[in-house]
């Protein structure tokens, strides 16, 4: 398994009424999520605020309206956070992706369909189980680039802003 430094500023969006938009607790309910299963707390973050947006415009993917027509006040915010410097599983490179097992044409198949969870969770719990501190990857998100899984195991990441979805749409 290749690996990637990770550390310093990262982005999640949150929905305002979450009251704790950084409890990883959250993931690890069943079914899980891309790189955890079920029981492994981890936290997605996006890289950068264009691949934040990306996953907005993921979540509202086949409904009559679009983010921009959201309320303010419920829509989703953005929560920057300062996690610690560690080591990642390197899902990005095409290295590291063959060296997981995954195709360079990830976060798709060669069928261009989306790689599912169930072929990415037991890579998230090898590398959980390596003393990894998460899992460096390509987003799945039309027009995302970046994002990592973080486990925070006992660490916590410290909470810089949250901005309201007028602020950083």
């Amino acid at each position: 398994m290749n690996t990637s430094p990770i550390g310093g500023r990262y982005f999640r969006v949150a929905h305002p009424e979450w009251s704790d938009p950084l409890d990883p607790s959250f993931s690890s309910r069943p079914p899980g999520r891309r790189w955890n299963p079920p029981g492994l707390p981890c936290l997605y973050l996006s890289h950068d605020v264009a691949t934040a947006r990306a996953n907005v415009y993921r979540q509202f993917a086949g409904v009559p309206f679009v983010p921009e027509s959201l309320d303010p006040a419920t829509a989703p915010q953005l929560v920057e956070v300062d996690i610690p410097e560690g080591q990642a599983a390197d899902a990005y490179t095409d290295e590291g992706l063959a060296a997981l097992g995954l195709p360079a044409t990830y976060p798709h198949d060669a069928n261009n369909n989306v790689i599912p969870h169930e072929v990415c969770q037991p890579i998230g719990q090898d590398a959980y189980d390596a003393n990894l501190d998460g899992i460096d990857y390509r987003s799945a998100a039309p027009g995302g680039t970046r994002e990592l899984a973080w486990f925070p195991r006992e660490i916590q990441p410290i909470r810089t802003s949250a901005r309201p979805f007028n602020q950083w749409w």
